[in-house]
């Protein structure tokens, strides 16, 4: 957090100005580091503050520490994302319960500068997360070139495309010529534009590369397709081949991104380089020999319609194997709900190959129909104080939370701030644990009031229509805090020798830390 600039009063003031100039270098210093080991103010003012903000209670009526009595503003957590903290807090009705409808956020400091905020919005987009931590030093200078070198060769591009018009007899007027170079620089821009906004997925391509290696695959054929479609409609020529080069550009940024991990994969040893220059060299083998069949077909004048349809059929199908035989050894999201599911199942960790299988291509990073969300908002995982107050007890001794909102039908696993890689993998497992528990008591029908209370998509998550009693709640964490305990280091153990590798990274976690 940065440093909060403190204000001082005017007696204050006036009393470190006839101070001696030792002083007032003591007491600067002193004041320093207290910014940047605490908030400027003092608790008191926070709660005066936050009283103001919830209707203009006394701050005697807002308590820390989780006491509570009649009408008093009860403080349940802080919460923490990116720098910013907010406090929730809940208005109990006076009979050991809480208002409907009365837990909010405060934010806990000013807003955050305009520019500020705009550059943190072009650093999403042009260095990696962590930046500069997370790069080596020669990053800096060589992407300093590397785009000095791609704004020189665009400029190049405007005048290079207008020779190859003209050449080929598009027009001898030069107007004409200049206009049509001028469209064909604006569709190749859109497809820029496209592959740039597209690349700020960055950690995606690690976590989820096959997911979006065949993404990208089917875009490519969305792009093909709508190229196909110009011939059909020239005069929007323009719109339709920029939409085509944006698929076309994002296509190409999930191929590259996602090839090196892929072909390291494959690589036994230092020998990197040596598979990947070896796999390049056979998808151009065959994409001469792809080129040289069409040629011939091409001179049978066949039905353009049918022989796209064919062999984008082909195509699909192919990517889909390719990316299906790939067997990583990590565990994202996909391969460890896989793993975690087949344990509690069965009690085995699936091999490397059995897992890579039966994870599903058809769940894009951006789905939001995954039942279990790692590393949630507090105000997304409850949806009233005494479901959070009820769990609390349970979790003393973790660095997170889980939890199940029946209003969203999704399973939240909630990190303390001091939460590590291992205390992440376990919230996770523990998250897995509870969705698998409510599953099977939804079948069994021990988690619901009546038949129709609770439906369970096979497909998707859980959708619950009533709400769950806290008696049924809270027994249902208490036992899978249970099962964790006797089982989580048991699942590690035979993941390891199975040859999977676990890291917190790769499952993605949200960065909003509970304090």
């Amino acid at each position: 957090m940065p440093p909060i600039q403190l204000k001082q009063s005017p007696a204050s003031t006036q009393t470190l100005t006839g101070s001696s100039q030792d002083a007032r270098m003591l007491v600067r210093e002193t004041m320093r580091i207290s910014a940047n080991l605490a908030s400027s103010r003092s608790a008191n003012e926070l709660v005066a503050e936050s009283a103001v903000q919830l209707g203009g209670r006394d701050e005697s009526s807002l308590q820390l520490g989780g006491r509570e009595s009649a009408n008093d503003v009860r403080v349940l957590c802080c919460e923490e994302l990116d720098g910013r903290r907010w406090r929730y807090v809940a208005e109990p009705d006076g009979s050991g319960r809480f208002v409907k409808g009365s837990m909010h956020a405060i934010a806990l400091q000013t807003p955050s500068n305009p520019v500020d905020e705009l550059v943190s919005f072009v650093r999403s987009y042009v260095v990696p997360e962590g930046f500069p931590d997370s790069v080596a030093p020669a990053y800096v200078p060589y992407m300093t070139w590397r785009a000095l070198k791609h704004f020189f060769g665009g400029a190049m591009g405007v005048f290079t495309t207008r020779s190859l018009l003209h050449s080929v007899g598009v027009s001898g007027n030069g107007a004409t010529s200049a206009a049509v170079a001028v469209n064909w620089v604006l569709k190749d821009g859109a497809g820029r534009v496209g592959k740039m906004l597209f690349a700020r997925q960055g950690k995606k391509f690690d976590y989820d590369l096959k997911q979006l290696r065949f993404t990208g695959d089917l875009l490519m054929e969305l792009g093909a397709g709508i190229e196909l479609a110009t011939t059909a409609v020239p005069h929007l020529f323009l719109p339709f081949a920029c939409v085509a080069n944006v698929a076309k550009n994002v296509a190409a940024v999930a191929s590259t991104s996602t090839r090196a991990p892929i072909y390291k994969a494959f690589a036994r040893g230092e020998n990197i380089g040596d598979v990947t220059a070896k796999g390049e060299c056979v998808g151009n083998i065959a994409d001469l020999c792809g080129t040289g069949l069409s040629i011939m077909m091409s001179k049978r004048n066949p039905s353009l319609v049918v022989t796209f349809a064919l062999l984008s059929c082909g195509y699909v199908f192919s990517s889909y194997q390719e990316v299906k035989s790939v067997v990583l050894q990590t565990l994202n999201k996909a391969r460890f709900t896989v793993a975690v599911e087949t344990f509690l199942k069965t009690g085995h960790v699936p091999s490397l190959q059995e897992g890579n299988s039966k994870e599903t291509l058809f769940d894009p990073p951006w789905s939001k129909g995954r039942p279990v969300v790692l590393g949630s908002r507090f105000r997304d995982a409850f949806q009233d104080p005494a479901s959070y107050l009820a769990i609390q007890p349970l979790f003393e001794k973790e660095r997170y939370l889980v939890t199940y909102n029946p209003s969203k039908g999704n399973v939240y696993a909630l990190l303390k701030d001091q939460a590590n890689s291992d205390d992440i993998l376990k919230a996770a497992f523990h998250a897995h644990v509870l969705l698998h528990l409510i599953h099977s008591s939804s079948k069994n029908g021990s988690w619901k009031k009546n038949d129709d209370s609770i439906r369970t998509n096979v497909d998707g998550p859980l959708v619950t229509n009533s709400p769950l009693s806290t008696l049924d709640f809270e027994a249902h964490i208490a036992e899978t805090c249970r099962i964790v305990s006797t089982s989580y280091g048991l699942f590690k153990r035979k993941a390891a020798e199975q040859g999977w590798k676990m890291s917190e990274s790769l499952l993605n976690p949200g960065r909003a830390r509970l304090t």
